[in-house]
């Protein structure tokens, strides 16, 4: 498995995504949508999605910096044990990593937890 960090493996296969689209709860804002879920596991799995609706492959590939950097700079605030599908909606790309990175650290966060009922 490749990591991202230490604390996070990358989310590699379909049936982990299709998983965790049919069975994940769903936390979403304007400039992305996350698919998280329980996964038993001392770490967690990230997997990130940018659609065609995004733009071309360069703007696609600049979304997936963005999300990347973000996840990076929340990554400690987020608890272990879960995977976590991040979909990038077209308005990624008016927003900077360090801005997405403050929305995730603070108010996905809470909700993320909310949803799965995390104390």
């Amino acid at each position: 498995m490749k990591k991202v960090t230490q604390r996070t493996e990358i989310i590699h296969k379909n049936r982990d995504f299709l998983n965790l689209y049919r069975r994940g709860k769903k936390v979403g804002s304007p400039y992305i949508v996350v698919y998280v879920r329980k996964n038993r596991r001392q770490y967690n799995r990230l997997g990130i999605t940018v659609g065609k609706k995004v733009g071309n492959a360069v703007k696609r590939n600049h979304a997936k910096r963005v999300i990347r950097a973000a996840y990076r700079q929340a990554e400690s605030a987020i608890p272990l044990g879960l995977d976590i599908i991040i979909v990038a909606t077209p308005k990624i790309l008016e927003v900077s990593s360090t801005q997405l990175g403050d929305y995730l650290m603070g108010s996905c966060v809470k909700r993320m937890k909310k949803a799965l009922q995390i104390s």
